[in-house]
């Protein structure tokens, strides 16, 4: 299975391309490179480096969110015309779920945190077991700092890019995740969907869309009333 995984939800984006589950090429994108307009360029170029054609590519794998509402916007958007195209199919994976696969932990309980701003995180909670695939146990959240902070107990392991706020704050009997690991990657990404593909999972391009998990600044403000 090829597969093309793009991780758009973040201030550091990455594009990879797979061949079953070994990684041909990975290149880190930046701030810029996550618009849909300045993303494609990326893929063309990653794809080149793997001598694949678009037509190649038979699954697409995208982060669709917690994350950054442009980021995850464009993601979205440029896997759906991807898909159209070729003929591709496509799989949306959660953000913190990506994360997590990438954690290599031992314990059975792992939270992943983002840094949701307002003193809050995305926070999910994760069975660790043998297989690639984390099985949430705790649904995508919108939690404040503290209230996250006080659902930990001891032996959990914790990972996510919210952590460089939050770990000098936690006990010492939680497992804090390297550093290395908080980010999610596009090759974790496009493993874990083809992992998910091979189990049966499936996706129409048309049903993809970004999960916010919180209003934008702009609909807050309508809903407040300041702007009409």
């Amino acid at each position: 299975m090829r597969t093309l995984a793009f991780e758009t939800s973040t201030a550091m984006g990455s594009v990879a391309v797979l061949e079953d589950d070994r990684l041909l090429a990975l290149s880190e994108l930046g701030r810029v490179q996550r618009t849909a307009q300045s993303l494609a360029p990326a893929i063309r170029s990653i794809l080149q480096e793997a001598n694949w054609e678009p037509s190649d590519v038979q699954l697409i794998a995208v982060t669709n969110g917690p994350g950054s509402f442009t980021g995850l916007r464009a993601g979205v958007t440029t896997a759906k015309v991807f898909a159209y195209v070729t003929g591709a199919d496509v799989l949306a994976l959660n953000t913190l779920q990506v994360i997590a696969a990438q954690a290599n932990v031992t314990s059975d309980r792992l939270w992943c945190v983002m840094d949701a701003q307002r003193q809050q995180v995305f926070a999910a909670q994760f069975e660790m077991t043998d297989d690639i695939v984390p099985i949430p146990t705790v649904a995508t959240q919108i939690i404040d700092n503290e209230a996250w902070m006080k659902l930990l107990e001891s032996g959990d392991s914790v990972t996510g890019m919210g952590l460089s706020k939050l770990a000098e704050h936690l006990s010492t009997d939680i497992n804090v995740v390297a550093e290395e690991a908080w980010a999610p990657q596009a090759d974790t990404l496009g493993r874990l969907a083809l992992a998910k593909y091979q189990s049966g999972e499936r996706a129409h391009f048309w049903q993809l869309a970004p999960q916010y998990f919180r209003k934008s600044a702009a609909e807050e403000k309508f809903d407040q009333g300041l702007i009409k």
